[in-house]
């Protein structure tokens, strides 16, 4: 594996890195502004970034893992309050089903998928159903039968749900859990399109958490370098350097695991690269915690107010975590490849 950028994913990162630092919240109170927040969608829409899983003309994908997990990586770091794991999920799962665009142009997949596999719809098992959408609109998921070896892509209702902890994204919850289609598509997924489309999800989300480390740390060093105290800068005090160091330590191990996961998803055969991401997301699960909290402590009180995003930075990183699993749930993956079986419900100390 060569972990250098070509100088097209340096230009890709760069414009992605544009985009958000143009368009991002940069403040609680930008939440709320809708005009930003649609200019920012847009901005991600015409830039072609939702379609990088698409089809080509080999048949394969456009691009690779590594220029998505880029891209999601920079809108982590800005806290970009626009869906971008679920488009590109969903569009993933149609090129693997060999299902076109114009098969379901109104469904996305967006960015918060619950337990895999979801609670069962209409006697069907769907393996991911996605919150973060508008009332009115469907979610893709993937319909399993009995033995959960065979899947097809299916429709969801979605409403509008209650939920502001992420708030960085909407959510939504599927309406009077029915399936609402089953979409006709010329292949039938197995069990390897599954483990490859998970391992894609768990590279993206370990993606995501990287930039909100990245994000959160650079806010808290920022901060340290400018806040005051005794007619000192804090960030000259010992325990918040040693804090800020194991911070940054954490970040830069998630960034390499994370880069080696986006690469495993194109390059391993599925059930290793489902290892590998795995692993990746046990790793940034508990290494974005650290950093998250460790970017609300070095504020200290203002840390959790409205006038600081710190812990709106800790809010996306905690239902990131979740994407896919967290901690515990991926460390039972990576054992399970490996033939190694664990009483159920053992922590091995992870959160």
């Amino acid at each position: 594996m060569d972990v250098r950028l070509s100088p097209e994913q340096h230009a890709l990162r760069d414009a992605a890195a544009h985009v958000v630092d143009r368009l991002g919240p940069g403040t609680v109170a930008g939440l709320d502004d809708m005009e930003r927040s649609g200019r920012l969608a847009d901005a991600v829409e015409v830039s072609g970034w939702l379609e990088l899983r698409q089809r080509a003309e080999d048949d394969g994908p456009l691009t690779s893992v590594v220029e998505v997990a880029i891209v999601a990586e920079e809108l982590g770091r800005g806290l970009a309050d626009v869906p971008f794991v679920g488009p590109v999920m969903a569009a993933d799962l149609r090129r693997r089903a060999g299902a076109g665009l114009a098969d379901a142009p109104e469904t996305v997949l967006l960015d918060r998928t619950l337990s895999w596999p979801a609670r069962s719809l209409n006697g069907e098992t769907p393996a991911g159903v996605s919150v973060d959408a508008t009332e009115g609109r469907a979610a893709l998921v993937l319909l399993g039968d009995e033995t959960a070896s065979r899947w097809r892509l299916g429709l969801v209702p979605l409403q509008a749900g209650e939920s502001r902890l992420d708030l960085t994204r909407r959510s939504a919850v599927v309406k009077d859990g029915a399936v609402l289609a089953v979409l006709e598509t010329p292949d039938v997924l197995g069990e390897d399109h599954l483990a490859a489309w998970m391992a894609l999800g768990l590279a993206l989300s370990c993606a995501d958490l990287v930039g909100v480390m990245r994000g959160a740390f650079e806010l808290a060093r920022a901060y340290a370098s400018t806040r005051r105290q005794y007619d000192a800068p804090i960030g000259s005090f010992q325990a918040l350097q040693h804090l800020l160091v194991d911070a940054y330590v954490a970040m830069e191990g998630s960034r390499s695991i994370a880069l080696h996961a986006a690469w495993a998803v194109d390059a391993l055969a599925p059930p290793d690269a489902l290892a590998a991401t795995a692993a990746a997301k046990a790793y940034c699960a508990r290494a974005a915690l650290f950093v998250c909290e460790t970017s609300v402590q070095v504020h200290g009180g203002i840390g959790n107010t409205w006038d600081c995003l710190a812990h709106v930075f800790l809010r996306r990183a905690l239902l990131s975590i979740e994407l896919f699993g967290g901690a515990d749930t991926n460390v039972e993956r990576v054992l399970a490849h490996h033939g190694i079986r664990t009483p159920v419900g053992s922590s091995h100390g992870l959160r």
